[in-house]
């Protein structure tokens, strides 16, 4: 078993870290492995630290909590919000997550998301908490498309901006994001996640292929209702005849179209 959790403290106010880590410092079994200050530093520290829990503010400038967690991968630290919003308290709640925190709380408040998360950390009962983080993020993401993707490349964190994707290939359980003039990354995210995450104007084209619609320049006319679909950045992929008809929705194509 377990005795000691390794603690990350997430937030872009200093007087609420300062006060996260008072109460962190005072508790029993727990250490203290760092803090950010935003979002960005948050995905680069998570995967650096392999906190066991995260206590994470949900408001934040450029990535937000939801936006942290849409870029971590598996396996995922419990994570405890923290919020000034009962909306988002709310939604944590409501879905299960391990706990909230609604500024302005208390010591006893602390200590009892405290004893939860660390209840489910030492007996290894975190998949119940990763369906419902997982439950927040698919909401989440019907709200407030993903903007910036992170991907991690050799020890380094790129952040993407989801506008400059031209289309995303399939590769096992990885996806390869295209970027136009030849330059490409590879992000450990499913097609399946991706189609779920990205906005509406990136559609599926193909088993094998997402198409940012923003980006394409020509369609062309292939045998069997097929098309092959023409980027800006020069590439070409294909669209399948089981695929064409959202196609054809999101660029507004009717039948007399082509």
């Amino acid at each position: 078993m377990q005795d000691v959790m390794r603690v990350l403290i997430v937030d872009d106010e200093p007087p609420a870290r300062r006060r996260l880590r008072r109460l962190v410092d005072a508790a029993d079994g727990l250490d203290l492995v760092g803090e950010a200050g935003d979002g960005e530093e948050a995905v680069r520290a998570i995967d650096e630290l392999a906190p066991d829990l995260v206590f994470l503010d949900v408001q934040m400038p450029g990535l937000d909590g939801f936006d942290v967690l849409a870029a971590l991968e598996s396996p995922l630290p419990a994570i405890v919000f923290v919020t000034a919003f009962d909306e988002y308290a709310l939604r944590a709640f409501d879905v299960d997550a391990v706990d909230y925190l609604l500024k302005p709380f208390d010591d006893e408040r602390f200590e009892e998301a405290l004893a939860r998360a660390s209840s489910m950390v030492q007996r290894r009962h975190l998949d119940e908490h990763h369906v419902a983080l997982n439950a927040i993020l698919r909401e989440h993401t019907r709200s407030r498309p993903l903007e910036r993707l992170p991907v991690k490349r050799d020890d380094t964190i790129h952040f993407v901006e989801v506008a400059d994707i031209e289309h995303v290939d399939a590769a096992g359980n990885s996806s390869v994001l295209h970027l136009g003039a030849d330059r490409q990354l590879t992000v450990r995210r499913s097609m399946k996640r991706l189609e779920d995450e990205l906005p509406s104007h990136f559609v599926r084209v193909h088993r094998s292929h997402i198409v940012n619609t923003r980006r394409i320049v020509r369609l062309h006319s292939l045998f069997h209702g097929e098309f092959a679909v023409e980027l800006k950045g020069g590439g070409q992929i294909r669209a399948s005849r089981t695929h064409v008809e959202k196609l054809r929705t999101a660029l507004g194509l009717d039948e007399s179209s082509g």
